[in-house]
C-alpha cells in the first residue's frame, strides 16, 4: 500500500505547507499519460523516503486554485516544499534518479 497521500485546495496548506518534513507534491490529473508513467515512481520514492519525506498528490483538475497559485502549465510537475517554502520543481515525465537528486538536495 502507497504512503502517498492525496491533497486538496482546502488540505494543502495543512499537508504541505505546515509539515516539518520536506514534501513533494505531485501535481497530476486523470487524463494525463506521462502523469500515469510517474505514479510508480513517486508511489516508489514514498515507501523509498518514509519517515524523511512526506509525499502527496494533488489532482490539478479537482483543486485548479493550488495549480493556478503555483503556476503549474504543464503536467506531471513536482515540486518539493520544505519548511513551507517551494524549493525546487521538476517538470515532465523523468526518470527516477532525477527525482531522488533533486529530494537528496533537500534531505
Amino acid at each position: 500500500m502507497s504512503s502517498v497521500i492525496q491533497v486538496t485546495d482546502s488540505t494543502f496548506k495543512q499537508e504541505v505547507l505546515d509539515n516539518e518534513l520536506p514534501v513533494l507534491v505531485d501535481f497530476w490529473a486523470q487524463w494525463c499519460g506521462p502523469c500515469k508513467m510517474v505514479a510508480p515512481i513517486v508511489d516508489e520514492l514514498a515507501t523509498q523516503y518514509e519517515g524523511q519525506v512526506k509525499v502527496v498528490k494533488l489532482d490539478t483538475d479537482q483543486n485548479s486554485a493550488i495549480a493556478k497559485e503555483y503556476g503549474i502549465r504543464s503536467i506531471p510537475t513536482l515540486m518539493i516544499f520544505k519548511q513551507g517554502q517551494k524549493v525546487d520543481t521538476v517538470v515532465g515525465a523523468v526518470p527516477k534518479t532525477t527525482l531522488i537528486n533533486a529530494i537528496d538536495k533537500h534531505l
